[in-house]
């Protein structure tokens, strides 16, 4: 069984990717302390909660990626670009949990340069085939190959152990991604859908933001009202970017729209990183 030993040091490190230095050294270590939360039996459940959502999320994955692969494979260009984004949703949804196996993310969710060119395949390079050189011809084996790894990966899952660093770490690198690829446009950057992969991070976070709540709410109550605050402007500007079940594409947003996207990212990310002070294994 594989096991996730984030420290507390690395807790704290990702804390600091979003400013909470500051916070750090302000906050006297006797106020710290009290804030400690969580029996072994609370954490043992918030961690089964959120292994099974993060299950359900890759059994999705895997049948949509079925369908996808299918498409590519029949040749069918038109249902391959239609299912593309929103099977890639369950898989961003639960990253936390997929990225535990360095070897099979690289597989499924290398870009353009993230691999060598002769390793890379997955979703990304069956993205460039289809948006770029407008064909499937060619990408059949990328897509035979994708499958075999998310099946790999679901038969992967049930061997990780979600520890309440896991959730930690998980929320806080969830908007990482988010500010490093998908809100400048680098994920999905043949197809434009990175709306639909930022959707499906703030997702992310905010299940195990919503796992972790009444634990938080008895040391901080504040903090929780704040994140929700911050989730609620996210969603609200999403939503302005939503029709139906569809994102707009990346290329048809303007600098202003990217900037409050961006702005609001941000803003969310500075109290979520918190919950590593304010929450730990006991």
């Amino acid at each position: 069984m594989n096991t996730i030993k984030s420290t507390m040091a690395v807790l704290l490190s990702t804390s600091l990717l979003f400013g909470c230095g500051q916070k750090e050294e302000a906050t006297p270590a006797a106020d710290k302390s009290e804030k400690t939360v969580g029996s072994t039996s609370n954490l043992d459940k918030v961690s089964t909660e959120y292994r099974d959502y993060a299950i359900l999320e890759i059994e999705e994955f895997v049948k949509e990626t079925e369908a996808f692969t299918n498409a590519v494979i029949s040749g069918d260009i038109e249902k391959a670009k239609e299912l593309y984004a929103p099977a890639r949703m369950h898989y961003e949804r639960a990253e936390p949990i997929a990225e535990v196996f360095g070897d099979l993310d690289p597989k499924i969710d290398a870009r353009d340069g993230d691999v060598d060119e002769k390793d890379w395949g997955g979703y990304h390079r069956i993205e460039q085939g289809l948006w770029e050189e407008n064909t499937t011809k060619g990408y059949e084996g990328y897509a035979e190959q994708l499958m075999k790894d998310v099946n790999l990966l679901r038969a992967k899952v049930e061997t990780v152990e979600v520890t309440p660093e896991l959730l930690i770490t998980g929320a806080v690198d969830l908007l990482n991604e988010v500010s490093t690829s998908k809100v400048t446009g680098e994920e999905d950057r043949y197809s434009h859908t990175d709306l639909y992969d930022f959707a499906a991070n703030v997702q992310g976070a905010e299940k195990i933001f919503s796992i972790l709540t009444p634990a938080l709410k008895e040391k901080d109550e504040a903090l929780v009202t704040e994140i929700d605050t911050q989730f609620a402007a996210v969603y609200n500007l999403l939503n302005e970017q939503k029709q139906g079940e569809d994102y707009t594409l990346y290329d048809k947003l303007d600098k202003q729209e990217i900037k409050e996207l961006s702005q609001s990212i941000d803003a969310l990310a500075e109290p979520l990183s918190q919950i590593g002070i304010v929450t730990e294994e006991s």
